[in-house]
């Protein structure tokens, strides 16, 4: 320690022909200057010091650093509110694409319903035109078989009449229809 207060020492007794030096004269220094200038500081400044300064400014640094953060949070509270949102609405999209999906399968299962049945009632028609031309080709043919049948027994009857008639026979045959004809023309007038 000696060491160091006998270097201030030393400098104090250099020549101050213009070099720099420490003047240990306490009236010539500024340290009267300088009490003077603190004290009117703290007289006029009412309580500014140095500590009240750093202290405020930790103060202010310390309010917007609260209010960064208040805003950050009231920001992610809103983030958070349209992140629950926008899940909501992905949700509700979500159901109504499986409603759609659902409704579109229960669509097509109901038109492949209606196209089978369609089908069917078509096929029931073609079998049931089917059946009718059938039987009306059946009822065709068998008419033709019966008018030939009876084309061919009239002429088998005509012949055999034709074989067994004579004229004597034939003339009474006549005569006797005739008087038939007349008895129903009596009757019918």
């Amino acid at each position: 320690m000696k060491n160091v207060t006998d270097s201030f020492v030393f400098l104090g007794h250099w020549p101050s022909a213009g070099s720099f030096g420490f003047n240990t004269d306490i009236l010539a220094t500024n340290l009267i200057n300088l009490s003077v200038v603190i004290g009117v500081l703290i007289f006029f400044g009412k309580g500014v010091c140095a500590g009240c300064l750093l202290s405020d400014l930790l103060d202010n640094r310390k309010q917007r650093i609260l209010n960064t953060i208040r805003n950050s949070e009231e920001l992610r509270g809103k983030a958070i509110e349209q992140l629950e949102k926008a899940r909501t609405r992905l949700r509700k999209v979500e159901m109504e694409a499986d409603q759609f999906r659902v409704n579109g399968y229960s669509e097509i299962e109901r038109e492949k319903m209606n196209l089978i049945n369609s089908t069917y009632k078509t096929l029931e028609q073609l079998e049931n035109y089917k059946n009718e031309s059938i039987h009306f080709e059946q009822q065709r043919a068998i008419n033709q078989v019966r008018q030939r049948v009876f084309q061919q027994a009239l002429q088998g009857a005509l012949v055999t009449l034709n074989s067994c008639l004579n004229n004597e026979l034939h003339l009474r045959i006549i005569n006797a229809n005739i008087g038939m004809f007349r008895a129903m023309k009596e009757i019918t007038d």
